[in-house]
């Protein structure tokens, strides 16, 4: 009771995933790794959207094992994708009030809630095609939180969107970290949206989780960047005019 576990294996055409970790049923883990390492088959493999072989195991509830195999739509999980699916037809208020009624029984905000968090209040009677790239991932997460998830997978939620976008998204990103208990599995590339938002973090590599990498975010989150991330994880720092250099010991 009280974690995330899982175990899946499975072949996907040329690709093997094999992949394994317990997870404090709180907090964000960073699924972090190099394109076409499979964390975003993972994420679909988690939610029951492909199948692999093996057990998902949430706070207790099975939603996979030898014996059986629960669809997405009875895991009580929310997923947000890179691009938002949101209903054309609906102003931002159906929308979400559409994800309510087809809330399950577990916890999570209520509307008011939800639009407060993600700062949907002056939307709510827009369509979608009169929004910002921004504004739309924004009311997509409003809307599978109020699903009411057991567990949120987020697949690089802000890879689709400008610099002026995700600067707008990341700050109701970071307060629902701290606002909400709800446990989140975060897909990015991004080495500083993961020191950003990461509680912890798993790498992935070729289907394969590698490493400690969750003990190891716990003491320091950079030491999960690879070379090429610390050196954009810089560039980003001396854009911002902030110093760059050894410091003091």
């Amino acid at each position: 009771m009280g974690d995330i576990r899982f175990r899946l294996q499975g072949r996907f055409g040329g690709f093997r995933l094999d992949a394994e970790a317990e997870l404090p049923a709180a907090g964000v883990t960073a699924l972090i790794g190099p394109s076409a390492s499979g964390k975003t088959t993972l994420l679909r493999c988690l939610a029951g959207l492909e199948r692999a072989e093996g057990e998902v195991v949430v706070e207790g509830v099975v939603w996979q094992d030898g014996r059986r195999f629960l669809p997405t739509w009875r895991r009580g999980v929310g997923y947000v994708f890179q691009e938002p699916s949101l209903l054309p037809h609906l102003s931002v208020r159906g929308n979400l009030a559409y994800a309510q009624r087809r809330a399950g029984q577990g916890s999570g905000p209520t509307f008011d809630d939800a639009v407060a968090m993600l700062g949907l209040a002056a939307l709510l009677d827009r369509a979608p095609a009169q929004l910002s790239g921004g504004e739309r991932q924004r009311v997509a997460i409003a809307r599978t939180l109020l699903s009411k998830p057991a567990l949120l997978l987020l697949d690089e939620p802000l890879s689709s969107l400008d610099a002026a976008s995700k600067a707008d998204v990341l700050p109701y990103l970071e307060a629902l970290h701290h606002s909400l208990r709800l446990p989140v599995i975060y897909v990015s590339h991004d080495p500083l949206e993961v020191v950003r938002l990461a509680d912890r973090a798993l790498r992935m590599g070729e289907g394969r989780l590698r490493g400690p990498a969750a003990e190891l975010a716990a003491a320091d989150p950079l030491a999960l960047l690879d070379d090429a991330q610390v050196r954009g994880l810089a560039r980003a720092a001396l854009a911002a005019g902030l110093p760059v250099g050894s410091g003091d010991a």
